[in-house]
């Protein structure tokens, strides 16, 4: 293991997350001083917490001094039962202040970190939703997870309970060192003689620590990943009886992790020993040298008292230290975890030029279109067509070879690594991403639903719409007659992903949240494979009524759908091979034509192109993301 080479390494971060919660800090500045104004009111009154004990040790108790000058045994006009019962009040208003001044400061700086880490929680939130596609594809669920919930729930606490006392601690001991030496300074450097050494071990010794809260914290994210993975695929795991296997393996990581702690506590309980014993060693000899300056009378013995409350009091930061070391470091990882995740730049965002995109005529054009998901990794190349407003485009063609990658283009969940997508003949990228997305309507294979009832989840396709759109765009995707006939009608609960309805009742409240949307421009990808007999007839009626006078993007194997289009793009190699109507593609007998041909019994058996169409000649049109194929992965 590498070790920490300077004191910047070896400590914990602390001061780097200072660094990025300073500006988070600042509108909440009167809260902080008023906490701040708390703790040094501590301070102050536990600097004077053993006075009460030398004036009755020096006054009342040392018969061996010399008496109180006159003017002071005037000024107080104290026999030795009131001195002690004064001295005991003192001692008790003392006390009581410095627990409420410690109450005041600890809730204050309490209510600070709530809201600062709330805000930081809804900000790292915000901001993963906003990360590309490329990123969620690499990243793990259950560690972005971890960090936007655990990391900062860890950093709340530790706040809370250790940063804040120990920077009260820190301030109590600068105060008793400064009075310590106001008192007798050679006694004070005997007392702290032992500080260098207890700093230079510490260092050494966190930088160990803080090494294996690292690594104990990417165990625990690595657990939290496969766990969700393994919760998300429950169907498959329980088909395949792989229950025990995958059991088996979090059992392991689950050791692996055990170790890890086990290696923290381990450090940290070797660095509090040595801190015991150092404290010993300082305390002995105090004791030795300030009991050889009381014999000499250069030194009260009220005086030596006061130095040894200090000293305890004075080490107490450095047994808070050893106390929280652990938390702290694994609050610093987490910390660094959380920063590091912010610090992730979306690949697709606005540009600083980007205005907001106007009404949509619907005009769609690819002009000579890259695309590689990383460097040498080519998925579409040269991809140029037009689609005019209202026209209905199909895209056909073996899978993965890029045919979804086109939808996340017009999205922009990507960019183009070459040319440019354009609606109305200007480059998506000049608009802002939210007024883009607003005006195209997404419907996707595995449709998923949202927990909420049956009307919230058609509500997501707009803003604030009325239980009359709810209830027309369900009818639009023939939703309404299932929904009325369900127990609590739209306010049916859907269950987590729409667990509670089936393939075909998902796909049509999808199709009612786009309509709901009202968008010039429609995208479909396979939305009906998977589908029963009965549910896709049902479903591409929907899809025909939606599309209608919209522009429609439709990726599909189908090619019963496909011969409706008003042209057919036909790709293959990451290239458009041919482009034309489903009559010019026959004709000119190429690798279209040997598809459909060889697709002519199922092509047969459906509605033919020639006849009229159940939906009124329209073709279905939505945008689909499956939980095989992820958007923007080739289909």
């Amino acid at each position: 293991m590498k070790r920490p080479r300077t004191l910047h390494e070896s400590l914990p971060g602390i001061g780097h997350l200072l660094a990025f919660f300073r500006p988070r800090l600042a509108p909440h500045r009167t809260l902080l001083a008023a906490s701040a104004v708390a703790m040094a009111a501590e301070v102050v009154l536990a600097t004077l917490e053993p006075w009460p004990l030398k004036y009755i040790f020096d006054r009342v108790f040392d018969a061996r001094r010399a008496p109180v000058p006159p003017d002071v045994t005037a000024n107080l006009a104290l026999d030795p039962t009131a001195a002690v019962a004064l001295s005991a009040l003192a001692l008790i208003l003392i006390a009581g202040g410095r627990a409420l001044a410690d109450y005041a400061s600890t809730l204050g700086f309490a209510r600070v970190a709530n809201r600062v880490l709330s805000d930081v929680r809804a900000e790292l939130y915000r901001h993963v939703q906003g990360l590309s596609l490329s990123f969620h594809h690499k990243a793990k669920g259950g560690d972005l997870l971890l960090r936007i919930m655990s990391d900062v729930t860890q950093l709340r606490d530790v706040a809370v309970t250790a940063v804040v006392p120990l920077a009260a601690d820190a301030l109590v001991l600068i105060g008793m060192i400064l009075v310590m030496f106001w008192m007798h300074w050679k006694l004070a450097l005997a007392a702290l003689m032992v500080l260098p050494i207890f700093w230079l071990w510490t260092v050494r010794l966190t930088g160990r620590i803080r090494q294996a809260a690292r690594d104990q914290r990417h165990k625990e994210s690595t657990m939290a990943a496969d766990a969700a993975e393994a919760i998300g695929a429950i169907r498959v795991i329980q088909s395949l009886s792989l229950e025990d296997r995958f059991a088996a393996g979090f059992l392991r990581r689950n050791r692996e992790n055990q170790g890890e702690d086990l290696r923290t506590t381990r450090l940290t309980a070797a660095l509090g020993r040595s801190v015991a014993f150092m404290v010993a060693a300082s305390t002995a000899l105090v004791l030795w040298y300030g009991s050889r300056l009381v014999l000499r009378q250069e030194i009260t013995p009220g005086e030596l008292l006061v130095f040894m409350a200090y000293l305890k009091n004075a080490f107490r930061p450095v047994r808070d230290l050893v106390k929280y070391t652990g938390r702290l470091v694994k609050a610093t990882a987490a910390g660094e975890r959380v920063i590091q995740l912010l610090g992730e730049t979306p690949e697709v965002r606005d540009l600083p030029t980007a205005v907001s995109a106007p009404a949509f005529r619907g005009a769609l054009e690819f002009d000579g279109v890259d695309f590689e998901y990383e460097p040498g990794r080519r998925i579409l190349s040269g991809i140029s067509f037009r689609v005019e407003p209202g026209q209905q485009v199909a895209v056909v063609g073996p899978s993965g070879i890029g045919k979804s990658t086109l939808a996340s283009l017009i999205l922009r969940l990507y960019d183009p690594t070459r040319g440019s997508v354009r609606i109305d003949g200007r480059d998506v990228r000049e608009y802002r991403l939210a007024s883009l997305r607003r005006q195209i309507a997404v419907v996707l294979q595995e449709s998923v639903l949202f927990s909420g009832t049956i009307a919230e989840n058609i509500a997501l396709g707009a803003d604030s719409p009325t239980h009359d759109r709810i209830e027309g765009s369900a009818r639009l995707a023939n939703a309404h007659a299932f929904i009325e006939a369900m127990p609590m009608g739209y306010d049916t609960p859907v269950g987590e992903r729409g667990a509670t309805l089936s393939g075909g009742q998902r796909q049509r409240i999808a199709i009612a949240r786009a309509a709901i949307r009202e968008a010039p421009i429609l995208i479909l990808d396979e939305p009906v494979t998977g589908l029963d007999e009965e549910n896709e007839r049902t479903v591409v009626d929907a899809l025909g009524r939606l599309s209608r006078g919209r522009t429609t993007i439709w990726i599909t194997h189908d090619l019963r759908q496909a011969a409706r289009a008003d042209r057919i793009l036909y790709f293959e190699g990451g290239r458009i091979l041919e482009q034309g109507t489903h009559d010019e593609l026959i004709s000119a007998r190429g690798r279209y034509a040997d598809l459909f041909a060889a697709s002519a019994p199922r092509v047969a058996s459906g509605p033919s192109r020639h006849e009229p169409p159940s939906v009124e000649g329209s073709m279905p049109v939505g945008l689909v993301e499956t939980s095989v194929t992820p958007a923007g992965v080739p289909a």
